[in-house]
């Protein structure tokens, strides 16, 4: 299947539509570890104006208003945006592509994406974009999934699909990111304009009650692994809960599992 852009950005919209509502207590356990380091790449701090790129409910633009900045989320799920504008109205929430936001140039002191640049169909847009709202000197900061060497939940659950499962099964169409590593990321950084660029990894921990909560957790509140989870037969799904469970054990303890995770945190500056 060839690489289509907008089936990519319907795809997406689509499967956050559909997991907003049970989003932050499905995944966001996942993402909001990384916050902190997040804001910190990208100098957050009070008083300034910030953009909380691909915001989804808001909670990286929440963390920021806290450090007493101006917020500003932008998302193209109308469904995430509800969500936030309920929780954060301190925030301001503007409808709109990450490729190409209707964002007035130079108007933010910092810009951060908590794991919202993977699902651009074209990222190089999104940081182009960055580059052209922020003021020169300001930061931008995102964060991708580490690869499954690191990143040792997603890797477990993949590897149950594929040994119980089938993964050719879904029907996502192929992704345009193909970020997987600081070095992608530090690439797309470098070919928008930024200057003062620096990628590094951040580990975290994913905890489950057991192998049943960990899947339900994709399922229920992501896009293209709720669609390879979706796709597979439900005769199937008992065995690849099984096979995640035994391959899991090793990070069980007197509260469940504590699978760790990990992301890559990368920045840079507009000169």
């Amino acid at each position: 299947m060839a690489f289509d852009p907008e089936a990519v950005r319907a795809f997406e919209r689509a499967g956050f539509d559909r997991a907003a509502a049970a989003y932050e207590t499905a995944f966001a356990p996942a993402t909001r570890c990384c916050i902190p380091r997040l804001l910190d790449a990208a100098g957050v701090a009070s008083g300034m104006d910030v953009l909380d790129l691909c915001c989804g409910p808001g909670f990286a633009g929440a963390e920021a208003l806290s450090r007493g900045a101006r917020v500003t989320g932008l998302d193209f799920s109308e469904a995430m945006l509800r969500e936030g504008r309920a929780r954060y109205p301190g925030m301001t929430f503007v409808h709109g592509d990450a490729e190409c936001p209707p964002l007035e140039p130079g108007r933010f002191d910092a810009a951060v994406s908590n794991f919202g640049v993977h699902h651009v169909p074209r990222p190089g847009l999104a940081l182009a974009a960055m580059h052209r709202v922020l003021r020169p000197g300001g930061r931008f900061a995102f964060t991708i999934w580490a690869a499954p060497d690191e990143n040792i939940a997603f890797g477990l659950i993949a590897n149950a699909v594929r040994a119980f499962g089938d993964m050719s099964l879904s029907t996502a169409p192929p992704p345009g990111g193909g970020l997987s590593s600081g070095g992608d990321c530090l690439m797309l950084l470098h070919e928008a304009g930024f200057a003062d660029t620096g990628a590094h990894l951040v580990r975290g921990v994913w905890r489950h009650a057991d192998a049943g909560a960990m899947l339900a957790a994709m399922r229920d509140g992501t896009a293209r692994n709720a669609a390879m989870l979706a796709a597979q037969p439900a005769d199937r799904m008992p065995a690849i809960e099984a096979g995640l469970a035994a391959a899991a054990a090793p990070w069980r303890d007197g509260e469940g599992l504590a699978v760790p995770i990990a992301c890559v945190v990368a920045y840079g500056t507009r000169p």
